[in-house]
């Protein structure tokens, strides 16, 4: 009888296959990648590499010494504090990400995490600031979401395109969707240009594209109007899904047209607006097992650090890159999408 290996699936659910099976759905994953974003697939090395990694006997496995990479992260301070339910501030969390979890740097955020609210409360996330680089040594980077949805009625000024769409009304929703994009673009423009007077060492810009084309088309318009005022600014850019959402449809940055771009795609217009640090995602798919997940990942990414001339540092969060949709991410699952991340895309960071 053939040996069996723990898996996991998308959503968590732990099984068994033989190794004949795994070699399967990798082959499977990157197969389906491949189609999607009319890349390479992995080699057959590449493979039996990625076999080599779901089959090794750990519960928890890492890269070998000297092959480490960086580590960045989005909504830091509130991963501590408010997701593990600690009575703690959010400077407070960012010492405990630098001294206890030995991140390489960190990222100021605000619970509602939104370009569009942060605006109205700027001046005490400057305060936030001012105090978070006084007691912290490393990279303390300040983020938020364009989050285009928050500009619709009622909550805000334009028509809501996810009811104008059903409705037919085509041009209206295109319309509305352009007039939030210059909503936002100014509203990032003002948090990234006094979070830069306050001393932080970065702009993130989270989910990009959660909104649709007009949400990623805000996020680039802003990252170039940032670099121009403010050349010595880094910028990080996370992407919310592996492609672009056409929700719009005709939108472009630098003459592409944003609509169905893969991250091997979305990196080239990242550079051209000036970001520093792109941050490619891979949706999960919860019904896969883990093996086809980060084929799919491994293919999308390699193509993406290729052709990319900015670090990458693919987004390994919940549902994403190869992680299981739920809210505590299993090791065993988390340690080899890393390790494969950093061994067969060579990845520059996480």
């Amino acid at each position: 009888m053939a040996k069996k290996y723990f898996v996991r699936y998308g959503d968590g659910y732990g099984a068994e296959m033989t190794m004949d099976e795994i070699r399967e759905e990798i082959l499977l994953g990157t197969q389906d990648a491949a189609e999607r974003g009319q890349i390479p697939p992995l080699t057959a090395e590449e493979q039996e590499h990625l076999l080599e990694i779901c089959t090794m006997p750990a519960k928890f496995v890492a890269v070998e010494p000297g092959k480490e990479v960086v580590m960045t992260n989005d909504e830091g301070t509130l991963k501590v504090s408010v997701r593990c339910g600690l009575s703690i501030d959010r400077t407070t969390a960012l010492l405990i990400n630098e001294k206890i979890l030995c991140m390489d740097s960190a990222e100021l955020a605000h619970i509602d995490y939104s370009y569009k609210p942060i605006k109205g409360i700027i001046h005490d996330e400057v305060c936030a600031m001012h105090h978070a680089q006084l007691n912290t040594i490393i990279p303390v980077f300040y983020g938020a979401m364009p989050n285009l949805g928050l500009y619709t009625r009622p909550d805000g000024p334009v028509g809501n395109w996810a009811e104008l769409l059903p409705a037919g009304e085509i041009a209206a929703a295109r319309a509305a969707q352009e007039e939030a994009m210059e909503h936002a673009v100014r509203d990032i423009v003002t948090v990234a240009h006094k979070m830069y007077e306050a001393g932080a060492d970065g702009i993130n810009l989270d989910t990009v594209g959660a909104s649709g084309d007009a949400d990623a088309l805000a996020a680039f318009r802003a990252v170039k109007k940032i670099r121009e005022m403010h050349p010595d600014f880094p910028v990080e850019l996370g992407m919310a899904g592996e492609f672009i959402l056409g929700m719009h449809g005709q939108l472009q940055f630098e003459g592409k047209t944003l609509a169905g771009l893969y991250p091997h795609e979305q990196v080239k217009l990242a550079e051209a607006a000036g970001v520093t640090i792109f941050g490619p995602t891979v949706n999960t798919n919860s019904s896969q097992s883990f093996p086809w997940n980060i084929a799919r990942v491994c293919t999308f990414v390699k193509a993406c650090s290729e052709v990319s001339n900015i670090p990458i540092h693919p987004n390994v969060g919940m549902g994403v890159c190869g992680m299981p949709l739920t809210d505590s991410v299993p090791l065993d699952a988390a340690s080899r999408a890393d390790k494969a991340l950093v061994e067969i895309c060579k990845i520059d960071g996480l």
